[in-house]
């Protein structure tokens, strides 16, 4: 099942960067489309050509994530600090680009009509609650860490540092 699991990964994220790659080659066509076409290349071409580069990149990330986190062999016994430093990246991207969006969303809206500016700042509202959930998330991870110790296996594997080892050492056997 789990060599199945990493197939579905490894194909999504081929998927995903074929459309990224798609948008990389179609942002600029339309540019020049557009601007060949005689419209304002300031009106909204260049703002759509914007988004459509952040959503490939985006995309692109999402998919370096896969294969870096999902797709390779013997990742499942991962520690808990490794998958919050995964997690970290992914949710990281994920926030820069919600960012970058609402950002060329303000500038659309400020041209277009100014009362929908009000959608613009929800998605600026939801990339702020979304960095600010992950901050929480890397807080409460990282005391629960400090907490329990570094896991058995990092110990093992020689990953944990002369800190942790004696951290360890310095706990009661039962506890």
């Amino acid at each position: 099942m789990s060599l199945l699991i990493r197939v579905v990964f490894a194909i999504a994220a081929c998927a995903l960067m074929g459309v990224a790659a798609i948008l990389l080659v179609y942002a600029p066509y339309a540019a020049i489309r557009d601007a060949l076409a005689g419209q304002d290349p300031l009106h909204g071409s260049l703002l759509s050509v914007v988004g459509y580069l952040i959503v490939a990149i985006a995309l692109f990330d999402v998919a370096k994530y896969f294969f870096e986190e999902e797709v390779p062999a013997g990742r499942e016994k991962r520690t808990a600090a490794d998958a919050r430093r995964g997690l970290t990246k992914f949710i990281s991207t994920i926030v820069i680009a919600i960012f970058l969006e609402a950002l060329v969303l303000v500038f659309e809206t400020a041209r277009e009509d100014i009362s929908n500016v009000v959608y613009a700042a929800l998605l600026l509202g939801a990339g702020c609650l979304t960095l600010v959930s992950l901050g929480v998330f890397q807080r409460l991870s990282a005391a629960t860490e400090r907490e329990v110790g570094p896991e058995p296996e990092a110990q093992e594997g020689g990953e944990g540092t002369a800190d942790d080892a004696a951290r360890l050492a310095s706990r009661p056997a039962n506890g």
